[in-house]
């Protein structure tokens, strides 16, 4: 059968050589004769891939050494709540940048353990745009800043990261991770859930400043504390080990692609296919972000018509173009185009989205 065209927003595509490299491995890894899924976490073996999945981290994005890359469970979602849990000290406010529903949800968690406030929002607009650096209000009580760098829902994306504040800065960098280069020191605290551009789902990126690490509560629960994860090299209780094995695995697919240079120049040939389509579709389709705040991750549009909308989406889907039904905060479609999505995938989509409108005018 041939691979479908997969445009899912996460879990998202994986290379397809990384994932014919794990096939040939699956019932003995590294001659032991044994799966890396029934491998002891404690196990030479194991150790290998999980400390080599750290190091690339930080060799692809150009870790300093005053950072620490930790490997966690339970997604990006309990970030949400450990990050106030560790930072959010009394007489400190924790100040939420809002771009979209997964900023939202993160500020949910951070007001039940602390005070907060939103320092910039773009919900006006149903999210279209990334506030622009000079709006942002910020104060001495900051504990943090905390952004999202990029928005899979709406199709907005930071494209800098010069914002207006002297407080330690945090990202949820979940859909937009390693796709391009980013300044790791501008940073306090980075993390991202790996199930959209750094393999399947179960594993959770951490990238900490060892400062900020010296500034974090104690009175919280052992798993729920950095500094634990720190202290036993992310390996304090069983990780996700075939989810890190895989995270190994795209990682030198990435590294042999161009590290995350390579990566910025594939993302953002494949997304100007879709966006010159819809700028010069004359408003048969239509945009949700604003041009300067595009993702080159996450393609949103409506047609012109809801009707239309379903058809081309049924049509789509017989086509073998998969998970491109838009989110119900935006309807229409989005083209989810992470690291591992072709540009031959991007190509036939665009093709099929012309071949669409000339048929449907």
């Amino acid at each position: 059968m041939a691979r479908a065209h997969n445009f899912n927003a996460g879990p998202a595509a994986l290379p397809v050589e990384v994932l014919e490299e794990a096939q040939k491995e699956l019932v003995n890894f590294n001659n032991t004769g044994m799966s890396v899924m029934e491998l002891s976490h404690r196990s030479k073996d194991y150790e290998a891939v999980h400390n080599e999945a750290i190091s690339l981290v930080k060799d692809l994005l150009n870790v300093p050494d005053d950072y620490e890359v930790l490997l966690i469970q339970g997604g990006a979602s309990l970030q949400f709540s450990m990050i106030p849990m560790n930072f959010l000290t009394n007489g400190k406010t924790a100040n939420y940048i809002l771009t979209g529903a997964w900023s939202e949800k993160a500020l949910k968690e951070a007001k039940a353990l602390g005070e907060t406030k939103i320092g910039a929002a773009s919900k006006e607009s149903n999210y279209t745009y990334i506030p622009d650096r000079n709006s942002i209000e910020t104060s001495s009580d900051d504990a943090y800043v905390h952004i999202t760098s990029n928005n899979t829902i709406f199709g907005t994306q930071y494209h800098d990261f010069d914002l207006n504040t002297s407080a330690p800065l945090f990202a949820d960098m979940s859909s937009d991770i390693l796709s391009k280069p980013i300044p790791v020191d501008r940073f306090s605290f980075i993390y991202a859930g790996a199930q959209k551009n750094l393999g399947p789902s179960g594993v959770t990126l951490v990238i900490v400043k060892k400062e900020l690490l010296e500034q974090s509560k104690e009175n919280i629960p052992t798993l729920l504390k950095y500094n634990t994860h720190v202290e036993k090299n992310s390996l304090y209780h069983t990780p996700p080990t075939f989810a890190i094995y895989m995270l190994n695995k795209v990682l030198h697919w990435i590294k042999d692609n161009g590290g995350a240079a390579g990566m910025q120049i594939r993302n953002k040939e494949k997304a100007e296919l879709l966006y010159d389509v819809i700028d010069n579709s004359g408003g048969f389709y239509k945009g949700h972000a604003q041009e300067e705040s595009r993702s080159y991750m996450n393609v949103t549009f409506n047609l012109k018509k809801e009707d239309l909308n379903q058809k081309f989406l049924m049509e789509a889907k017989q086509a073998g173009f998969v998970g491109l039904n838009g989110h119900r905060s935006v309807g229409g479609c989005r083209a989810s185009i992470y690291n591992a999505v072709s540009v031959e995938s991007c190509k036939a989509l665009k093709d099929f989205m012309i071949d669409f409108q000339q048929k449907n005018q």
